[in-house]
């Protein structure tokens, strides 16, 4: 016999669903200043990462757009010339349901990065190879924290813009 929900009582929420549709390249960029420059060699790079992102609903239900936008800059340590300046616009397509709309946001700007990051960092990984240099191979980027950072950023410049205001 199967049991009916009581008063009060209510059901399961229907579980998240997520699929990715597609992900591609948008926008991709790689000079490879040293070659350029003709410099010869040993240099020991420092390499500096900037990640982005960005999303937003499309026109067909459920289907939303995220990109990431990674701006990867080696310099010589020792000369702080560039060595390379690589940027990619990388997007992913996502059919999403069953989030709440108040946690909409986060979901898109956290669990979707984390869904196509991989192949991101597989692209750059082969164009710096590609471009001479040693695969770069990207560590694994916390979006959570990435996410909370931009959060405080937001509400730091709203409260000195307020104070401005204030003043």
């Amino acid at each position: 016999m199967a049991e009916t929900p009581q008063n009060g009582a209510s059901e399961a929420p229907a579980p998240v669903k997520m699929n990715v549709l597609a992900q591609f390249v948008r926008d991709l960029s790689f000079e490879n200043i040293l070659a350029q420059k003709g410099s010869a060699g040993e240099v020991q790079p420092d390499v500096q990462v900037q990640v982005n992102l960005d999303a937003k609903k499309r026109s067909t239900e459920h289907q939303y757009e995220v990109v990431m936008k990674l701006k990867v800059e080696s310099k010589g340590k020792d000369t702080d010339t560039t060595l390379f300046l690589l940027e990619m616009d990388y997007a992913g397509v996502f059919h999403i349901e069953n989030v709440p709309d108040e946690q909409m946001h986060p979901f898109l700007l956290i669990e979707c990065p984390r869904m196509i990051f991989p192949f991101a960092r597989r692209i750059i990984s082969d164009i710096t190879r590609d471009g001479g240099f040693p695969p770069l191979n990207l560590e694994m980027i916390d979006f959570v924290a990435l996410y909370r950072n931009e959060l405080a950023r937001r509400q730091q410049a709203a409260a000195s813009g307020e104070q401005k205001l204030d003043a």
